[in-house]
């Protein structure tokens, strides 16, 4: 791994289009690349292909990486590899969703759609909706998101200036070998419900604070106030790892 001052150098002779600094930090990050590109195995492209679109992304963000973001560089160039590769796959068809998840979205979507007649329009909570068909929260999460392309903690939402949770985040030490953990543990798991249902629909479900505030019966201030502290708890959590 690099030194952070001479990280630097590099990126700085990178972005003035030194192809040796280019090819030292492809290379010096290359297992950063690699850890990204296996999240999207098997979606029909070559690992090859995969990689070198990552390495696209890379490059990417050492165009646009600043020291002035107080980021790790390793943290600001995750999301940019992960969006690159998405971007391919979503505009070249290879995301798909298979007949048993679509089924299953069906039957999570009427029992949503029931239990909101019954309930003065308020959802049920991930949990409830988990509980009753005897799955994960997340597997919950991705069904009700496959109609769409996923929305992820690299996604940018509406609010907060369209600053994505992992700009949040940016603490975070070891991101690029934890993106599962984070996503599926520490954003989900380890949330007490009420925490975890502001943050399901913040940024799995793509809702606004004031769309999420509505839906939890409080105001749009005291949702952002609330997003504030969940997010401080996250990052000391992941400070203690």
């Amino acid at each position: 791994m690099l030194e952070q001052e001479v990280l630097l150098e590099l990126i700085k002779k990178a972005k003035e289009d030194d192809d040796e600094a280019k090819t030292i930090l492809v290379e010096q990050n290359s297992p950063l690349i690699k850890s990204v590109v296996r999240r999207y195995l098997n979606r029909g492209v070559d690992a090859e292909d995969l990689y070198q679109l990552g390495c696209i992304g890379f490059l990417k963000a050492i165009k646009n990486f600043s020291s002035e973001f107080n980021v790790k560089f390793s943290t600001y160039a995750v999301p940019m590899i992960s969006g690159e590769i998405k971007r391919f796959l979503r505009d070249d068809g290879y995301i798909k969703v298979s007949r048993t998840t679509k089924s299953l979205t069906a039957k999570i979507n009427y029992f949503i759609n029931t239990y909101k007649n019954e309930h003065d329009g308020i959802g049920p909570d991930i949990d409830v909706v988990a509980k009753e068909f005897k799955i994960e929260p997340s597997e919950v999460v991705f069904c009700l998101d496959s109609s769409k392309f996923p929305i992820s903690i690299y996604e940018k939402t509406e609010d907060d200036h369209s600053q994505a949770l992992i700009d949040k985040l940016a603490s975070v030490e070891s991101i690029e070998d934890n993106l599962d953990k984070i996503i599926l543990k520490d954003l989900i798991n380890s949330l007490d419900d009420r925490e975890k249902k502001i943050i399901l629909l913040r940024y799995f479900r793509d809702k606004t604070q004031s769309e999420v505030a509505k839906v939890m019966n409080v105001s749009q201030v005291q949702i952002s106030r609330l997003e504030t502290k969940i997010l401080a708890k996250i990052r000391d959590g992941f400070s203690e790892k």
